[in-house]
């Protein structure tokens, strides 16, 4: 490698703006805010709910009739 052309690599923080939680990590910038990180966002948390999912089912069985006894 050339010397004196490469930015210079700095090990800095990252910082969760919802929880507060702090990452080190290794780049050229010297801090970062996230909005959300893996230690509050619902898909790694197990949180997640599918609503929009649930509605379009019932939609589809009240339109077409599904689970009407005949």
């Amino acid at each position: 490698m050339k010397p004196g052309i490469h930015p210079k690599y700095n090990v800095s923080k990252v910082k969760c703006a919802t929880c507060g939680h702090e990452y080190e990590v290794g780049t050229t910038a010297n801090s970062f805010r996230i909005d959300t990180c893996s230690n509050c966002h619902p898909f790694y948390t197990g949180q997640q709910t599918f609503i929009q999912a649930a509605g379009r089912v019932e939609k589809f069985n009240k339109r077409y009739g599904m689970n009407e006894k005949k």
